[in-house]
């Protein structure tokens, strides 16, 4: 089992290499540009206001305090609650992806008031919205959070069936 260290750790990591991926990609690209990479994938340089899928993002400004205080909240709730897992291996993973994620994002709104997004994927004329190194951590850890979620309700179901039988 890690300790807190170690999960915290590992977040920093998610979170140095995605300030790092969004520095590289703010020298070398003007903002609004676009390199095509692929013929499904593009290099760009935009910001964000928005939250994910760029929700929010023609809103006034007063979402960029809320989306700050939410990344706080939710990184202190993270924080204690890895602080207080036994055991729980997948879901700490989960939780230290968000973490990452998080804090990343959380950087980009206080510094410049916007996310830094330069991954941009699309196909036959169908733009999937662009995101970032931080985003990608928050969404696997969703993943691995529900995933462990539907392991956690079978083991649940399969004690529970276990139990009648005795």
């Amino acid at each position: 089992m890690r300790s807190l260290w170690g999960w915290l750790g590992i977040a920093g990591a998610i979170v140095v290499v995605d300030q790092i991926t969004k520095w590289l990609v703010d020298q070398s690209l003007p903002l609004g540009a676009s390199v095509v990479v692929t013929s499904f994938f593009d290099l760009v340089n935009v910001r964000n206001t928005g939250a994910a899928f760029s929700i929010l993002a023609d809103a006034a400004g007063w979402q960029r305090g809320m989306f700050i205080a939410i990344a706080v909240v939710a990184s202190a709730w993270i924080v204690w609650t890895l602080a207080r897992l036994q055991g729980q291996r997948l879901f700490a993973t989960a939780l230290t992806l968000i973490l990452g994620g998080a804090i990343g994002n959380l950087i980009d709104r206080v510094l410049w008031g916007a996310v830094i997004d330069f991954l941009h994927f699309h196909w036959h004329g169908s733009y999937f919205p662009a995101f970032n190194v931080a985003d990608s951590a928050i969404t696997c850890g969703a993943i691995l959070a529900v995933l462990d979620g539907i392991l956690q309700a079978q083991r649940s179901r399969a004690e529970a069936a276990g139990g009648r039988g005795s």
